[in-house]
Formats: C-alpha cells, structure tokens, sequence
C-alpha cells in the first residue's frame, strides 16, 4: 500500500504540465549566459537650470565591458529626454562565477 502512494506521488510529478521555463527566472538564465548587475550613476543637467546637477540611478542585468543595455539606455535618454548628461559612474559585478556553480548529486526534501 506504501509503495502505491509514492509512485502516485511520482507520477503526478512527472506529468506536471508546468512548462520548464518558469523553473529558473530570467535574470538567473541572463547570469547564467555571462551577465552581471550593472549599476550607473548618472549625473545630469537640469533642463531649466543648466547650471544645476541632478542624479538618477539606473540598474539592470548587463554585461561587461560592452555594456549593451546601457548603452541602449543612454541611446534614449539623448534621443528622448531634455536633461543633457553630465557623466556617467558604472559599477559592476557578476554575482554567479563559474567557481560558484556545481552540479548537484543528490535532492533532499522536507515535507
């Protein structure tokens, strides 16, 4: 009778119409795919006030040295915003290295 409930137990499991994608998120498939958290600093004029800075800070899922995504950002913020760019500060880190990650042998459950 035990053996009966855990391959049910199984079997619902394995027929789990829960498509793969929904398994990891979209920033851990960007980490992943060698992105790191991209963080800039961005100083820029007052449109009304030229002589006056203002600060903005942008972050998002990136990667080095390129910079594609902020380079983007930047792209639409000439091309659509009033506030001219004084300068730009970028940090970055990757926050998974490949010393990080390792293959799991084993599952353990609770509950």
């Amino acid at each position: 009778m035990g053996t009966g409930r855990l391959k049910n137990r199984t079997r619902r499991t394995e027929d789990s119409n829960m498509p793969r994608k929904q398994l990891a998120s979209k920033d851990f498939q960007r980490q992943m795919s060698g992105y790191g958290l991209t963080t800039a600093q961005i100083l820029y004029r007052m449109p009304d006030h030229p002589w006056l800075l203002q600060t903005y800070i942008w972050q998002n899922y990136d990667l080095f040295p390129q910079f594609p995504e902020l380079q983007r950002f930047l792209a639409f913020w000439m091309e659509k915003l009033d506030g001219p760019l004084h300068s730009v500060r970028v940090a970055h880190s990757r926050l998974i290295k490949p010393a990080e990650l390792r293959p799991v042998n084993g599952e353990f459950r609770l509950h």
